[in-house]
């Protein structure tokens, strides 16, 4: 099915269950987060605030060339930096080697569980990695 100008394209089925999906984990890694916060303290809270927005300060390294580009376009100089803080592999790799290397600061747990709910939330509304040349991918 095609939308036509002005309409939205049709949801299919498997869009629908993907971002359900996505916003079961978003919800999971927040109420997680919450968690580490309540058993933490202040720390693992402002790591998981911060986590929660990093993500979208890679907007920031080529701020100056926003202006030339065209409407939801991203810098192409920002999208490797951008792709590589929404790939939900990263956060994952790092919570797996958290739990199972000697480490102890459950604040840095804090912060994988808003970043990945981060990645997650963006996948519900529909935001996911970007071409080179910093379009959304299809």
């Amino acid at each position: 099915m095609t939308a036509t100008a002005g309409t939205t394209p049709a949801r299919t089925t498997p869009t629908v269950l993907r971002r359900g999906a996505w916003l079961a984990s978003a919800l999971f890694w927040t109420a997680f987060a919450g968690v580490e916060g309540v058993n933490h303290g202040w720390q693992a809270v402002t790591l998981a605030l911060v986590f929660l927005v990093l993500p979208d300060l890679t907007f920031l390294i080529a701020v100056a060339d926003a202006p030339r580009m065209t409407k939801g376009q991203l810098p192409p100089r920002a999208v490797p930096y951008y792709n590589a803080m929404h790939r939900a592999l990263v956060p994952l790799t790092l919570a797996v080697a958290y739990t199972v290397l000697p480490v102890d600061w459950p604040p840095a747990f804090a912060a994988l569980c808003g970043w990945l709910a981060h990645i997650s939330y963006d996948r519900v509304f529909g935001y996911g990695l970007r071409t080179k040349e910093g379009f959304q991918r299809g």
